[in-house]
């Protein structure tokens, strides 16, 4: 009983981390006071950019570095999640469009743009089915670490679970507790106030999406890489909309963020599990779960009246410094 108890944890953690490193990055650039609804698209981006670098480098020699096989889809995951940022930032901080019409549209495009180029590496790999694999980089990003050999089901996750960990506790550390932190959150709340106050609203927002955007990559890049192994047409569904969510039951605190995303990752694993035996119509309700628990969690959420449970003061809204 105590076995299965810690596998399901196991199992709820590592489908939560897709989850951490997405709401986190979200709440880093909601702080400064941007409603980036390409959240899910950044993710997309950056997991097949890291499947793009796996793939070339794999092929590219017969006996491959195991440092390059960590870093060439990890910065190439950071790069192709950043530069999505960048231009959503460049839309809505420079050219002052509608936040939310431009995040819609940047996960349209990071979507697309994970379609073509995994169907093509699909393609040139002459595989027959919808899906590929990387043997060796998988290899070196599930190895097991020395300390980690006798706790059980955890000795098989990879890094990536102990990056996710740390994002969360500088994340909590920065916003509370430093000076920059404590600026951004100026900046999320009032930015006029903050520019008034020798702030860099710009560059403070500019930073914020970018750094975010690249933290939400991760996800991407961990789903892809770390837990399915390879890439497949079916992508990670709306895990992207799901890390959003957790962004307003967290409070838009990272530390929340985090047993929010194994909470919501075990509700994956039971769906998964009670699937099995049920009809069709069943199984449909049973897959819907997440998504009801979700919008039941964003009501109850949104009732509360306290001033620090709400979101900063102006996330959505773009700053004109004309009208200071």
């Amino acid at each position: 009983m105590f076995e299965s108890i810690i596998a399901f944890l196991t199992a709820a953690v590592r489908q939560g981390i897709p989850l951490m490193f997405g709401a986190t990055g979200e709440i880093l650039t909601e702080k400064s006071g941007h409603l980036n609804l390409g959240i899910p698209g950044i993710m997309y981006m950056g997991g097949i950019c890291g499947v793009i670098g796996a793939y070339l480098y794999e092929n590219s020699t017969p006996e491959p570095s195991t440092v390059l096989l960590i870093l060439i889809p990890l910065l190439s995951c950071l790069l192709g999640a950043g530069l999505l940022s960048l231009i959503y930032c460049f839309l809505t901080v420079t050219l002052k469009s509608n936040q939310n019409v431009t995040g819609l549209a940047i996960t349209t495009l990071g979507v697309g743009i994970d379609s073509f180029f995994g169907g093509s590496i699909v393609k040139l790999s002459g595989s027959d089915g919808v899906s590929i694999s990387f043997d060796a980089t998988k290899d070196v990003y599930k190895a097991n670490f020395p300390f980690m050999k006798n706790v059980g089901d955890f000795a098989n996750t990879g890094f990536l679970l102990y990056v996710v960990i740390l994002v969360v506790i500088f994340a909590s550390i920065f916003l509370a507790k430093t000076r920059r932190g404590l600026n951004l959150r100026a900046v999320g709340e009032n930015p006029a106030t903050a520019d008034a106050a020798g702030i860099n609203v710009t560059l403070y927002r500019y930073m914020a999406t970018c750094i975010g955007g690249m933290i939400a990559g991760l996800g991407g890049l961990y789903f892809y890489i770390d837990y399915i192994f390879g890439w497949t047409s079916n992508g990670f569904g709306d895990r992207g909309w799901l890390a959003v969510a957790i962004v307003i039951f967290s409070l838009w605190r990272p530390y929340n963020a985090a047993w929010t995303s194994v909470l919501f990752g075990g509700l994956y694993i039971a769906c998964g599990v009670t699937i099995n035996g049920l009809s069709h119509a069943q199984k449909e309700l049973m897959n819907a779960l997440p998504y009801v628990v979700t919008i039941i969690i964003l009501v109850v959420t949104s009732a509360r009246k306290k001033r620090e449970n709400q979101p900063p003061e102006a996330l959505g809204t773009n700053y004109f410094r004309e009208d200071r």
